[in-house]
């Protein structure tokens, strides 16, 4: 068949290296080879589907089969895209929801330490306060 489709596009530019030093950055790496090898896995399954589908109609000349694989792959691509994008969507808002929720729970747990922390102290100079 014909030429492979692109991968899905980087959601977002890399920012130089991470903080991490080498080992963020290789699991980054692994990440996108990962990302990498699971769309040629997409890419050959929707070619050998296209071509399970053109072969229910022999009766069409090969380039007439041919358009309609390479048509049937591209459709399939392009909804495998739109599901990896609504994926990718869902993570970052929950990512987001996650994030906020961690810092309301930081917020309430260093209100409660300083709380305790205050009372303590308070509990020490108050005898030494009442004797005077």
């Amino acid at each position: 068949m014909g030429g492979r489709q692109r991968p899905p596009r980087a959601r977002s530019p890399r920012q130089g290296r991470p903080a991490g030093g080498g080992r963020a950055n290789s699991r980054g790496e692994i990440a996108r080879i990962e990302g990498y090898l699971a769309w040629e896995a997409e890419v050959a399954a929707a070619e050998r589907a296209a071509r399970a589908f053109a072969a229910q109609f022999p009766w069409l000349p090969d380039a007439e089969r041919e358009n309609l694989e390479l048509a049937y792959t591209a459709d399939r691509l392009r909804y495998a895209e739109e599901v990896v994008d609504r994926a990718v969507q869902r993570c970052r808002r929950l990512a987001a929801r996650y994030r906020a929720e961690c810092r309301r729970i930081c917020t309430r747990w260093a209100a409660l330490c300083l709380s305790v922390t205050i009372v303590a102290a308070l509990l020490a100079v108050l005898p030494a306060a009442l004797r005077l």
